[in-house]
């Protein structure tokens, strides 16, 4: 499929799952999805490997990804891809587990979160009733199925039009922040890079991962716009968007040691050693 979203490609969608490794709800039965953000180069991975690829414990991160959406029972998972695009699929789809009913689409260009997301719409757009959408990066390899499901618990019990997975940070530094209303429900997240000094003193940072009502999200996704320091459209600015809206946005918060994205050598390094840890401290 192609498309686009106030003028710009959403990319091009590859189906798989449903036919070839598990079954799939038939249409106007969902209400859960789940969007991989898996498109990303890596660069500072130094590396040839795509970056979803690189192993934590014996598995790729995007796997660990993918089970951790276990507990939620998602009609249909869709992986979006770009960067080594083939590869990505091809592991996936060989790897992935039935249950999770795996789709992929293609983020033609890197324009951002926001674009990715939008991609990953396109490619659920015959599961019209699909009323939850989880978002959440492959570069997140410590995720618990237990704070998925909460996640999504909370989200869908709350009414919320967004529910963030958020966590206190020791340091905050390149994260976007979690700016707060003063009945405490989440108002905006803001860049680092675009944080003003106040905001960059708050320590409740955004973890990219997200809980949307798919309709709401798809409104405000059409109304973001590149005006930020990367020329980018960020997924982020769905928030405010919400907010201005009249909707309520909400938080459930994780440790940090469970969210912590990998983005190079050293933090792959330290994934391998909290993740052991973990498995020493299973009963």
């Amino acid at each position: 499929m192609k498309g686009t979203i106030r003028d710009r490609p959403i990319g091009r969608t590859a189906v798989f799952g449903a036919a070839n490794r598990g079954s799939s709800p038939l249409p106007g039965t969902m209400t859960r999805t789940a969007i991989i953000l898996a498109a990303g180069e890596g660069s500072r991975m130094k590396s040839p490997l795509a970056k979803p690829l690189h192993e934590v414990c014996g598995m790729s991160m995007i796997l660990h990804v993918i089970h951790s959406l276990e507990l939620i029972t998602p009609g249909a998972t869709v992986v979006v891809v770009g960067h080594q695009a083939e590869r990505v699929t091809a592991h996936v789809e060989e790897k992935a587990p039935a249950w999770a009913n795996i789709r992929f689409a293609t983020q033609i260009q890197q324009n951002g979160t926001g674009d990715a997301a939008s991609v990953g719409l396109g490619a659920i757009s015959d599961l019209s009733s699909a009323h939850t959408v989880l978002i959440l990066a492959a570069d997140t390899p410590l995720l618990q199925a237990s704070t998925i499901h909460k996640l999504i618990s909370t989200h869908e019990s709350s009414g919320n039009a967004a529910t963030l997975l958020t966590s206190i940070a020791s340091d905050p530094t390149g994260y976007g922040r979690i700016v707060r209303n003063s009945h405490h429900n989440v108002q905006a997240i803001v860049e680092h890079r675009d944080a003003t000094p106040d905001q960059l003193a708050l320590n409740e940072i955004n973890t990219g991962i997200y809980a949307f009502n798919k309709d709401l999200l798809q409104i405000a996704l059409g109304n973001i716009t590149t005006n930020n320091s990367q020329s980018e459209y960020y997924l982020t600015d769905v928030v405010a968007l919400l907010v201005q809206d009249g909707h309520t946005v909400g938080a459930v918060s994780a440790p940090e040691t469970e969210t912590a994205g990998v983005n190079d050598p050293s933090q792959l390094a330290q994934a391998e050693r909290t993740m052991r840890a973990r498995a020493d401290k299973a009963p």
